[in-house]
């Protein structure tokens, strides 16, 4: 029991010590080493060098790619101007009569294809500001609107997204980034749907109030110490000229990064990685393993790295400073790895404690027959606790991800479902008042909790979790498609 009890109150800590602004590289082995000394058969420096470490050290080992291409390319989206055009393109073509759903749309298609949400949101605010007040919607509804696009079903639920939301479960579960995609494809429609449902009755509702746009903060753009939390989430955002800027590229060079993204991605996964000659991975010196373990890293690896170059290629006369890109995105991958990495170990000592043995027994036996439901209950727990969804995702999967995947197994559940599943379930109670991205974006739209919390909550927790309800329900009726 004393056990139980110190597990639940270094995640209570570790989730009030992160709202309140503690850095995660402390928190996490602080309170490692909290639980290990309050329980007294595990020893306090080998938890640390062996556990903590050992784990923290896999994790960066494995995904840290990922991690760094990522953040280049968002960064040079948003230096090249490209992300400005397509958010600015979207608006325009649907007009201030769907204020809404064009900021969605806006938000959806930057981050589909590998624009970090931080970028996204510097760059979509101003815009989504002019046309909540020429439309005289409510300025209270943009954080809920940038969420919806930005936070829930490109992140976690559409079939080849490079978010790392959907890259970590591959390794687990031998899978690829396009897991079960006809699942991913509904249950990201339904997290849309739901999110504009809930939006446009939100705005309607205020029309008929009689409420308009409002006067609360202005507009400008956000000033240092905004950054300085964006930066603290692990994106060096530059400087933003709030004139436009001059020799902004097309539509089409602005999009083809993007669709390149998500198309390389496909022929790397279905055609060329299954026609190369892959035998050598049995190897101990590769790691012992098998195509199927890398193939999903491999193929967002190679599409980003491409995708990069083609970037970098379609607007160099725009790229001026393109080594002080290239660092600061690279710069910009450090701290969120680590961040992730530190929540790894921090999961991986809890783990390895006596009285966690009882926890992931309530865990992986809450959904009765049914592995996807514990796996989502799992998931969402970590996720809500830690602020995190890819740290929660890490700590569960870490600690029990071979137990469902046999469990999976067992009951006859293919891996892509596991996958799409716990993929989804990262992006529910992850976005509770303590998020960081959550309060990064309140502080962009110069709003509060008060003002503007209720509708984030609605469209990224209460829609995610309806729609990965319906996702098990499905995936447990006809399986994976």
């Amino acid at each position: 029991m004393t056990g139980i009890l110190a597990i639940v109150i270094a995640l209570v800590l570790l989730m009030y010590l992160a709202y309140r602004g503690l850095s995660l590289l402390i928190l996490a082995p602080a309170l490692a080493a909290l639980v290990a000394l309050v329980s007294a058969d595990t020893p306090l420096l080998a938890s640390y060098t062996q556990v903590f470490m050992g784990a923290a050290g896999n994790f960066i080992v494995s995904f840290f790619p990922l991690f760094l291409l990522g953040a280049i390319f968002g960064k040079l989206m948003e230096d090249s101007g490209s992300a400005e055009v397509l958010a600015g393109a979207i608006v325009e073509r649907l007009g201030e009569g769907r204020a809404i759903l064009a900021v969605v749309i806006s938000c959806a298609v930057m981050t589909y294809g590998g624009v970090s949400l931080f970028v996204v949101a510097f760059a979509v605010f101003p815009i989504a500001a002019a046309l909540f007040r020429k439309a005289n919607l409510p300025k209270r509804l943009i954080p809920g609107t940038i969420a919806l696009g930005a936070f829930t079903f490109t992140m976690t639920a559409l079939p080849g997204t490079p978010a790392i939301q959907n890259a970590i479960p591959m390794p687990f579960f031998g899978t690829s980034p396009f897991a079960a995609p006809g699942l991913g494809i509904m249950t990201g429609l339904i997290m849309l749907g739901l999110g504009q449902a809930w939006l446009s009755c939100r705005a309607k509702q205020a029309r008929a109030a009689g409420e308009g746009y409002g006067e609360e903060e202005s507009e400008a753009v956000p000033h240092d110490h905004l950054r300085e939390r964006a930066a603290g989430e692990g994106f060096d955002l530059a400087e933003v000229d709030p004139q436009p800027r001059r020799g902004l590229p097309s539509l089409p060079l602005a999009l083809l990064p993007i669709v390149l993204v998500i198309a390389l991605n496909l022929l790397f996964t279905t055609v060329i990685i299954p026609a190369m000659d892959t035998g050598y991975l049995s190897d101990p010196v590769y790691g012992a393993t098998s195509i199927e373990s890398v193939r999903g890293v491999w193929s967002v690896i190679a599409a980003l790295v491409l995708s990069i170059l083609v970037l970098i290629a379609l607007n160099w006369p725009r790229l001026q400073h393109l080594t002080a890109s290239l660092d600061s995105g690279a710069n910009a991958s450090l701290l969120p790895i680590f961040n992730t990495a530190s929540l790894v170990g921090f999961g991986s000592v809890i783990a390895s404690l006596a009285a966690f043995d009882a926890i992931s027994a309530w865990v992986t036996t809450a959904g009765g027959d049914n592995p996807l439901i514990s796996l989502a209950i799992a998931v969402n727990l970590l996720a809500g606790m830690t602020g995190s969804a890819s740290g929660g995702m890490s700590i569960a999967l870490a600690t029990l991800g071979d137990t469902y995947l046999a469990m999976g197994q067992a009951a006859g559940i293919s891996p892509d479902l596991l996958h799409r599943v716990t993929a989804v379930a990262t992006g529910g109670l992850d976005a509770l008042p303590h998020n960081g991205a959550v309060i990064t974006l309140l502080s962009i739209c110069g709003l509060t909790h008060r003002q503007a919390y209720l509708d984030i909550a609605a469209v990224a927790v209460v829609g995610p979790i309806i729609s990965l309800i319906l996702l098990i329900v499905v995936g447990s009726l006809v399986g994976s498609f």
